[in-house]
């Protein structure tokens, strides 16, 4: 199967919702160095995927006016994370959580600590990240602006790998960046979502490094939706919740995709 899929939208639709870590799927020649056993790998799968976010974004894509673009990782985090630093500025090495992943959720050995991660990075990170920056930069060619909405789920009680965990647990929590999420961005999730606090227990964006900190015509926010909302945790079938989710969702993206948008990301952001 693919590592990913770019699903077209509307060609004048600025939305790319972004799916990363929905899928559970790992190739054969990356299971093999993974040493759990399969009922261990199955469990940690459970916990650590962002369950029916592909669908939400399905949907969501779906009920909006103007469809937006799909950007899905089709394999399994314990791949790699497409959305982790892959070198030393990445914070979640302090738990074995890197891009290419060698402690697990619960702090036990996924790999050895000695994996060489530049062939997973090489075979499936760098790839990702191209077809990513292609994304974006095809979006502002065409429409001169690009937004990326990252659309993620999170338990509802912290798992011991989480560096944040301590704060609060809303049923949405909005991943902010002070450069490419302006203040009417966050305004329009406000009034989709309702409920929803802000980077606690996850924050930031994602956004391709080639246009981060750089391109104020990306723009980006992070959608958390915490598990229990929509699903039986961890891991468990989806529930009504989604689809109430997905028309929030939707409502987001139509905001954003309005022919007179009154988004204008400012280069003196």
């Amino acid at each position: 199967m693919p590592s990913f899929d770019l699903l077209p939208g509307a060609e004048r639709s600025p939305v790319i919702l972004h799916v990363p870590h929905s899928g559970r799927e790992t190739p054969s020649e990356v299971r093999a160095g993974i040493v759990l056993d399969d009922v261990a790998l199955e469990r940690e799968l459970d916990h650590i995927v962002d369950a029916h976010t592909a669908r939400l974004a399905e949907e969501a894509a779906r009920q909006a006016r103007l469809m937006p673009w799909r950007f899905v990782n089709r394999l399994s985090r314990l791949v790699v994370d497409p959305e982790r630093f892959p070198d030393e500025r990445e914070e979640m090495l302090a738990v074995g959580m890197g891009a290419v992943y060698t402690r697990t959720t619960h702090g036990q050995e996924l790999r050895p600590a000695d994996t060489d991660p530049e062939p997973l990075l090489a075979r499936y990170f760098r790839p990702y990240a191209r077809a990513m920056t292609d994304a974006v930069a095809q979006r502002l060619a065409v429409t001169g602006r690009a937004v990326v909405i990252d659309v993620h789920s999170y338990p509802s009680a912290p798992l011991p790998y989480e560096l944040h965990g301590e704060g609060p647990r809303p049923p949405v929590c909005l991943g902010t960046d002070s450069f490419h999420t302006p203040p009417e961005l966050l305004a329009a999730a406000r009034e989709a979502f309702g409920d929803v606090g802000l980077d606690s227990p996850f924050g930031g964006t994602y956004v391709p490094l080639e246009f981060y900190g750089r391109d104020p015509r990306v723009s980006a926010l992070m959608v958390e939706i915490r598990r229990d909302t929509y699903m039986t945790e961890p891991g468990g079938p989806a529930g009504p919740g989604l689809l109430r989710l997905a028309q929030a969702l939707a409502a987001l993206v139509d905001a954003l995709e309005s022919p007179d948008a009154w988004f204008r990301p400012s280069p003196s952001r």
